[in-house]
């Protein structure tokens, strides 16, 4: 008996309405006018401005919603500008024709593109069950493809049933990312109390927090990362279940991890994310290895490497320049990967053999965990077998490492050693530093002034084709 009653309170826990959905009938929304408000069409992208009016010309409703109005009001740059609309998938692709794509099964999408500009055009989401009945709160959802559909543990696995901007405000995550910019007459239109959370600088969920992160726990890294970008602090009842929910980042997929990891720490406050991750768990479910080996540093080493490694990316993305994954990874990984190496070495490997058996692992483990694509684990290897080439410098050999692909990157990553604490690398690293500021024939004469390197006693190779093929298989599971 208590199995079925538990049972028929966890198919109602599932199938309720989103968690704000009862105040739709009540909440009258706030309207500001342009005259009141500092959004200007100048500000906003032109291939936004054209899908807006695009969509208006076909007599559909649009509006620019989420983080672009929040960025705007907040004089920030927006990095996407993102468009809903009455309009269903179907009548998009039929306005902007050979531009629009279709996409997505969870969230069913329309990408409309102008050149490399994609903006990402959404239907409004309905709180109905998609089968043209009612729901409690009387909405009535239209649908296409497979309709909303919850897990055992209230993940929301598909939400493709449509309505209006009423039902779609309370289907969003947090109230600053519920603002719309009507185009029809330049309003901003407020649901749900978002202009007075940006007001009071803090982040807010729609609805009842636990719900909100278990229909999707991609939330609780995204509250960090907003949390530090806008300099917000997190709502009371939205920070409460963040450490306690912290393990549901196991159930999202890996693929879908890599790309959170890549926004979090190349959002250009990625020292202020990765302490507030370590604040409340979440680190440990994206990188354990490293939170392990952060857990038994000695003198700052390696919490330091992590830090600096960040700190040169935030200075990157500062300055305009591009940042690479790979580089964030093999920092992160990079301690747990000398842990690994120094194993094999004892048990009798070769330097080069135990470098290769341990990259393996350590990636194999991480991809579990963040499924970076094979072009970036082949980027990671390559910067971590550099670091113990690159004091070998003597002759030819400074000009072949110089024109290794991976060598800038190498290079950078050997400068964030020394920068933690890893003086005994600083003496190579000016160097190089130095062989790059000269012209190729002082380049010549800089280096055939170095010693040649001693040869240490060769050591038998132990299972190095094993190891390559292991490589090999680490490979195929990240592409």
């Amino acid at each position: 008996m208590q199995r079925i009653i538990r049972k028929i309170s966890d198919f109602f826990s599932r199938n309720k309405a989103p968690s704000g959905a009862a105040k739709w009938k009540n909440t009258e929304p706030v309207i500001v006018p342009r005259k009141k408000h500092k959004i200007s069409r100048q500000q906003i992208d032109k291939s936004a401005l054209d899908v807006l009016y695009g969509l208006k010309r076909a007599k559909y409703d649009s509006y620019l919603v989420g983080g672009c109005v929040r960025d705007l009001l907040l004089g920030l740059e927006p990095k996407d500008f993102d468009v809903v609309t009455n309009a269903e998938p179907d009548q998009v692709k039929s306005v902007f024709k050979q531009r629009c794509r279709l996409i997505g099964r969870r969230f069913r999408l329309a990408h409309v593109r102008f050149g490399r500009m994609v903006i990402e055009v959404a239907t409004f989401r309905g709180q109905g069950d998609g089968d043209g009945r009612k729901d409690r709160f009387g909405h009535k959802g239209r649908v296409s493809g497979p309709a909303r559909q919850v897990d055992d543990s209230g993940r929301l696995l598909r939400d493709n049933v449509y309505g209006s901007i009423d039902e779609d405000v309370w289907r969003r995550d947090f109230t600053v990312n519920a603002l719309y910019y009507n185009i029809k007459d330049f309003s901003i239109i407020d649901y749900a109390g978002g202009l007075k959370d940006i007001k009071k600088g803090q982040l807010r969920l729609i609805g009842d927090p636990v719900t909100r992160y278990q229909e999707d726990p991609v939330r609780l890294i995204r509250a960090i990362r907003f949390a530090a970008k806008l300099g917000f602090s997190i709502e009371k009842h939205t920070e409460k279940p963040i450490k306690k929910l912290a393990p549901s980042l196991r159930d999202v997929s890996n693929a879908r991890m890599f790309e959170e990891v890549l926004k979090l720490f190349h959002s250009g406050v990625a020292i202020q994310v990765f302490e507030k991750l370590r604040h409340y768990h979440l680190f440990e479910h994206l990188f354990p290895l490293t939170e392990q080996a952060l857990s038994v540093q000695q003198d700052d080493f390696p919490r330091m490497m992590v830090i600096e490694a960040l700190k040169s990316t935030d200075a990157r993305i500062r300055q305009g320049k591009t940042v690479n994954p790979s580089f964030l990874f093999a920092a992160m990984l990079w301690y747990p990967m000398l842990e690994r190496k120094q194993y094999f070495m004892d048990e009798g490997f070769t330097h080069q053999d135990a470098l290769y058996a341990a990259a393996n692992d350590v990636i194999e483990q991480q991809v579990h965990r963040t499924a970076i694509p094979k072009r970036f684990t082949a980027q990671i290897r390559d910067i971590w077998n550099l670091q113990y080439r690159l004091p070998k410098r003597h002759g030819e050999r400074a000009q072949k490492l110089n024109e290794h692909p991976r060598f800038r990157a190498a290079y950078d990553f050997l400068g964030v050693r020394v920068a933690a604490g890893e003086t005994d690398m600083a003496e190579i690293f000016d160097w190089w530093t130095t062989y790059q500021e000269k012209d190729p024939v002082e380049q010549v004469a800089f280096a055939n002034a170095v010693d040649k390197p001693k040869r240490n006693k060769r050591r038998v190779r132990r299972n190095r084709n094993f190891y390559r093929k292991r490589s090999q298989t680490a490979d195929k599971k990240t592409s």
